[in-house]
């Protein structure tokens, strides 16, 4: 599949290493048209990353207009005023490389991984493909097609994928996250070639992106071919410093999404929370939220809800949480619960309920705390050794409004957290007020429901 679109990703918590480690090979530079350029070392092969993110996405499209940022990433790979249909990809892989894309809230993101002496040939090409797509109205109505058929394949195709959207439709009231990054399929079918190059002629333009190169190159160089291929292009007017959304009134009720379709086998519940993301130069709520997530359901079967809910009680056949603080704007925590044979949906988000107030009462153990911090400091180290995995890290970062001295930082502050910070991110999030739980079910599994 051509776009692999970043919607909720389910993780655990970013990972923890020393403030210095992995950082003295990075450095970054910015052009006079407004590109700003990140390095990242690695000469332990001829090989490289090449990464151009654009900081616009999901979030940014104009009201109506949904997956509209998705859907201008799948045309660029169609023709260019020097590429054919494709010929960028055909390209990439006829020089030993592979390439891709992504959309999501915040930003979209074109990457090649090949061989460092072909590295100004992908360059050359992104260049391009920033200024110069045409690909004409009949292969942008044959990708509509494309993209409402990856919509019914990713999103309808599980009861999941409705259940998934409906979910956070109801978390957020006013800002567009609540819409999702692929699209409403009513206005995916809407697309034209106008709608589509509106968009890209309003965004992309070399001083709303960042070129993320890691591997065997140097900073020296890679400015000089940046200078060379994008150093040309002008910047754009009116593209605003700050990206301003619509944002979340004060929550003031609890909401709750009843889900039923006849292919579910294994209903769950769910519960999400509106939480603080990261802010630059103010990380340290988000760094204990993170630490909140991994030591309640993100560390396997040692987590408190596992311990207690499928090996304890054995409410449970699965349970997880997961926070992702990266975005411009608030994001969210999430648990969820699946039931063992016999245990209603309400029987198992009362005994999630009562996980997560003890927890508040009581805190995390100091020694699962502590254990939850190795684990994710070996976690980073091993990172370290994948070129795309710390390039990607960095873009996401910078184009979700962050600095590489907060990207520098984090690691610092997840080790930092203590059980008292944990403690006072769980009152905070836990807010009834400012939450969605959600069932999934099949339309004969109404057990619980008061009906």
């Amino acid at each position: 599949m051509r776009a692999a679109i970043a919607t909720v990703v389910f993780l655990g918590i970013p990972l923890i290493a020393p403030a210095a480690e992995g950082f003295d090979d990075i450095h970054s530079f910015t052009l006079d048209n407004g590109l700003t350029g990140v390095v990242i070392e690695d000469h332990r092969a001829p090989v490289v990353t090449n990464m151009v993110w654009y900081r616009v996405g999901a979030a940014d499209e104009p009201p109506g207009q949904s997956g509209v940022a998705h859907f201008l990433e799948h045309l660029l790979f169609k023709a260019t005023d020097t590429l054919e249909d494709g010929e960028f990809s055909r390209i990439v892989a006829a020089n030993g490389g592979d390439d891709n894309a992504f959309t999501s809230q915040d930003y979209t993101a074109y990457f090649q991984r090949i061989a460092a002496d072909r590295l100004e040939l992908v360059m050359e090409m992104e260049a391009d493909r920033m200024v110069n797509i045409n690909p004409g109205d009949e292969a942008v109505l044959a990708e509509r097609d494309v993209v409402r058929e990856e919509r019914r394949q990713r999103v309808e195709n599980s009861p999941g994928g409705p259940f998934n959207e409906h979910r956070l439709a109801a978390l957020y009231l006013n800002h567009p996250y609540g819409t999702p990054v692929i699209g409403w399929d009513h206005e995916i079918a809407q697309y034209d070639e106008e709608m589509a190059m509106s968009f890209y002629r309003e965004h992309y333009a070399p001083n709303n992106a960042i070129l993320v190169v890691a591997g065997d190159v140097t900073v020296e160089e890679v400015e000089a071919l940046a200078e060379k291929h994008f150093g040309p292009i002008p910047a754009l007017e009116g593209i605003p410093e700050r990206r301003v959304r619509p944002q979340e009134p004060p929550q003031r009720a609890e909401r709750r999404v009843e889900y039923r379709d006849p292919r579910v086998r294994q209903p769950y519940v769910s519960r999400t929370y509106l939480a603080p993301n990261r802010k630059p130069g103010d990380q340290e709520t988000a760094a204990a939220i993170s630490v909140l997530a991994e030591l309640l359901g993100g560390s396997g079967i040692t987590s408190v809800m596992a311990q207690e809910l499928q090996i304890g009680s054995e409410v449970a056949l699965a349970t997880g949480a997961y926070y992702n603080g990266l975005g411009l704007d608030d994001q969210s925590i999430s648990f969820y619960v699946v039931p063992s044979e016999g245990v209603s949906l309400e029987e198992a988000e009362a005994a999630m309920d009562e996980v997560l107030e003890r927890f508040v009462e009581e805190g995390p153990d100091p020694e699962q705390l502590e254990r939850i911090k190795t684990q994710i400091r070996a976690a980073e180290i091993y990172g370290l050794d994948s070129q795309q995995a710390r390039a990607r890290k960095v873009g996401s970062a910078l184009t979700s409004g962050l600095t590489l001295q907060d990207v520098e930082e984090w690691s610092g502050l997840l080790a930092a957290v203590t059980a008292e910070d944990v403690v006072e991110a769980a009152k905070l999030v836990f807010r009834p007020e400012a939450s969605v739980t959600g069932w999934l079910m099949s339309e004969e599994n109404t057990e619980g429901l008061g009906q």
